[in-house]
């Protein structure tokens, strides 16, 4: 019986991670698709002979890439907006998920304030209203524009608050034994503790920052301000062949439309990619003990 259950969980373990590489191979296949297009020479993109691997190997692409300086300054907008609007909403988020994290007996207007944060999440105002609060407060065309209107993501205050409720609750009054302050212990103790859900926010802050662009095409008037991905969004080529120099007429032999926005997809994902590692041993934990109650 032990043996028969023995091969019974081999067998169960192998279809397991037979399965789960199906499932991580086919998230992976398009990145593939894609950094081999990118690689791939514009004649043998055009016939359709790129699947996973380059054809006709060149880095004409990444060239006319990193040549172009408004891609350029594309990525240094999205950077500002990342850095700025990820320091501002985890201020923010932290700042509201300790009080709001309280019982009704410590701050009497708790509820009265998670309802109203809640029904932001059921109800907006819509983009017109939004347009004009934007216009009218003189935030159009500038970098503001992109982090001001989302510094609250209400979800991942949500997030914070019931991790913070999750803590236990002698920490915070061992700390007023001791003369400690609400400040002191928000960020002395509330804070270091809370690494591993700060860092899966902090995650999801990022990634939504650096992947948003329908607001870069409604609050920018000028192109050279709009943030990455809403520059991949409206990007064209407009150059006719006739215009262009002999060096660059070289170069469009090599780099067509697909495999030039191929190697700016790349691009703008890899940030995201080398960051991820990093933050993936919080992400996990931080799952794992908000799952967790006693």
């Amino acid at each position: 019986m032990t043996y028969q259950r023995s091969v019974s969980y081999r067998i169960f373990t192998a279809c397991n991670y037979l399965l789960l590489t199906v499932i991580a191979l086919s998230c992976i296949f398009p990145l593939i698709h894609v950094l081999s297009l990118s690689f791939s020479s514009a004649a043998a993109v055009s016939a359709g002979a790129v699947k996973l691997w380059p054809v006709e190997f060149t880095t004409a692409s990444y060239k006319h890439v990193f040549g172009k300086a408004e891609f350029l300054l594309a990525f240094w907008v999205s950077l500002k907006r990342v850095v700025l609007g990820s320091a501002v909403n985890m201020l923010l988020v932290i700042l509201l998920a300790y009080p709001l994290s309280k019982e009704s007996k410590q701050f009497r207007m708790r509820t009265v304030y998670v309802w109203l944060f809640v029904f932001t999440m059921l109800f907006g105002g819509g983009l017109i209203p939004q347009y004009i609060v934007v216009k009218e407060t003189g935030l159009i065309d500038t970098i503001w524009a992109l982090v001001l209107p989302a510094a609250v993501p209400v979800f991942n205050v949500v997030l914070l608050l019931n991790f913070f409720r999750g803590l236990p609750k002698e920490l915070e009054e061992s700390a007023k034994l001791d003369g400690a302050n609400h400040w002191t212990i928000l960020w002395r103790i509330f804070v270091p503790v809370s690494m591993p859900a700060i860092a899966t926010v902090l995650l999801f802050t990022i990634v939504n920052h650096w992947n948003s662009w329908f607001d870069g095409l409604i609050f920018m008037n000028q192109p050279e301000h709009y943030p990455l991905q809403t520059y991949l969004q409206t990007t064209i080529v407009t150059k006719q062949l006739s215009q262009m120099t002999a060096q660059e007429a070289e170069l469009f032999l090599l780099v067509n439309d697909r495999t030039g926005r191929a190697a700016q997809i790349f691009v703008a994902a890899l940030p995201v990619l080398i960051v991820y590692p990093f933050l993936q041993r919080y992400f996990m934990k931080g799952i794992v003990l908000g799952s967790v109650k006693e």
